[in-house]
């Protein structure tokens, strides 16, 4: 729609469909100020003559301005109007059309570790050695599958702590998990596998990947024991069998045995993404599903959670019949992962380090778990509590809040949290929100716990 009012000072176009409701009209004003059209320091449209200009009840715009305020887009002080917040106080926004990602100041974010603990000093010292040993030669372009060292380092570490079968011929080092996806989806493609199953919910990015290259997504439900799997009928499936994302659970020991066995009788290719599998509190962690049917399971893993994202470091455990296919999509891509990081992390597995810092991290995260769980109300019901990086605060009790409420009671706080709403695909299951309990440095953890347990209580008390 389009609009004056004369009374704000400002001339503004706003991309706003009444369906898209109030997270769209949230985005619509950021939109607006990002692009200059609500100028730094000019007083917006009172909430009252923009509900009547687009036709909602005034109590929708009072809460997107209460929203962005708590954002820094706008400024609100008492029996004053509104004003767009100025210059130096506006989140800042990447060169170019694309935004850049606000860091909230609560990061309760699912899927991040504790950056602050990255093993600085130990990676210091990895590619220290990493660079006194690498051959001149090496530095050239690099082999399709990934360096020789890590893919060893890795045949053993994956033997190890997570019960895979492999060895080095059988890795790929991938640019992040994200790209592993979208090499096995176009490899399937290519060899006439054109549908793949996802569990319902499951995080949405992935399934956008796989449907970009080539694959109609098939939904297929999660329920207290993990994936369904008697409902399966498609050719190949990507899975979070250790834990589940986002619901928690680990695939119950039936299912992961009738999983392979189906796998394996009508050749289908099963994708497992341990993306977390390091780390389980109540027992050792739950092996993976690769080694009960090793010729039809990619076992994919990645470096983002044990140490963090921006290394883009990923592999694959393939099916003997798929490495050269899955090679020669790496050689057509034209994408590595960098050689000199490749080298540190094989260093940082082989020396001991990269053990040393899982344990740390596995004593800290159950640690930083039990003092939320000891904090949150009992409005909400937590699951997927026994590993991972997160929980699942189900609503789905007579009398708890919408998602959308708790969402925006997050929003007011400067919580960076998630709504489960997303990961559902087709219709919409039981509202809740991903609470991310690694993300937060150290010093920060305290605070933002007592942010989202205020939040719980202003929608649930």
């Amino acid at each position: 729609m389009a609009d004056s009012w004369s009374g704000s000072g400002i001339d503004v176009h706003l991309d706003w469909r009444p369906e898209t409701g109030r997270p769209g009209l949230a985005d619509a004003v950021r939109a607006a100020v990002r692009s200059g059209r609500w100028p730094p320091g000019a007083a917006v449209p009172s909430t009252r003559a923009l509900a009547a200009d687009l036709g909602v009840a005034r109590g929708t715009v009072t809460r997107v301005y209460a929203d962005l305020a708590a954002e820094g887009y706008l400024h609100t002080l008492q029996g004053a109007p509104t004003r767009v917040a100025t210059a130096g106080a506006l989140p800042l926004s990447a060169p170019g059309p694309v935004p850049r990602e606000l860091a909230p100041r609560w990061d309760l974010r699912p899927g991040r570790p504790d950056l602050t603990a990255f093993p600085r000093a130990d990676w210091q010292a990895a590619t220290r050695k990493a660079l006194q040993r690498v051959a001149a030669a090496d530095l050239g372009y690099t082999a399709e599958l990934g360096a020789p060292e890590l893919r060893a380092a890795l045949a053993a570490y994956l033997s190890r702590s997570r019960g895979v079968l492999t060895d080095p011929q059988r890795i790929v080092v991938c640019c992040g998990f994200s790209h592993a996806v979208a090499l096995i989806s176009r490899v399937l493609c290519e060899r006439g596998v054109t549908e793949m199953a996802f569990e319902n919910p499951s995080l949405p990015l992935y399934r956008e990947i796989a449907a970009a290259n080539g694959q109609r997504i098939r939904p297929v439900d999660v329920d207290a024991h993990g994936l369904r799997v008697s409902e399966l009928d498609s050719p190949a499936v990507v899975v979070t069998a250790a834990h589940q994302y986002p619901m928690g659970v680990a695939l119950a020991p039936e299912r992961r045995a009738a999983l392979a066995r189906w796998a394996g009788e009508t050749g289908a290719v099963v994708v497992e993404d341990d993306y977390d599998g390091e780390f389980r509190f109540d027992r050792r962690p739950v092996g993976a599903l690769q080694a009960l049917a090793p010729e039809h399971v990619v076992y994919a893993g990645t470096a983002s959670k044990t140490l963090a994202p921006a290394l883009r470091l990923a592999w694959l455990v393939l099916p003997r019949a798929l490495v050269e296919p899955v090679r020669a999509a790496m050689a057509g891509s034209g994408a590595r992962p960098p050689l000199l990081d490749q080298l540190a992390l094989a260093e940082l597995i082989s020396s001991g380090a990269h053990d040393r810092h899982v344990r740390r991290s596995r004593a800290g995260y159950r640690a930083r778990r039990d003092r939320l769980l000891a904090a949150l109300p009992g409005t909400v019901r937590p699951q997927g509590i026994s590993a991972g990086l997160h929980l699942l605060l189900g609503l789905d009790r007579p009398g708890s809040p919408a998602e959308a409420e708790v969402l925006a009671a997050c929003r007011r706080r400067a919580i960076g949290i998630e709504g489960l709403g997303p990961c559902w695909h087709g219709e919409r299951g039981p509202g809740g929100v991903i609470a991310g309990y690694a993300a937060p440095a150290g010093h920060a953890f305290a605070g933002a716990t007592q942010a989202l347990v205020d939040a719980l209580w202003e929608v649930t008390g």
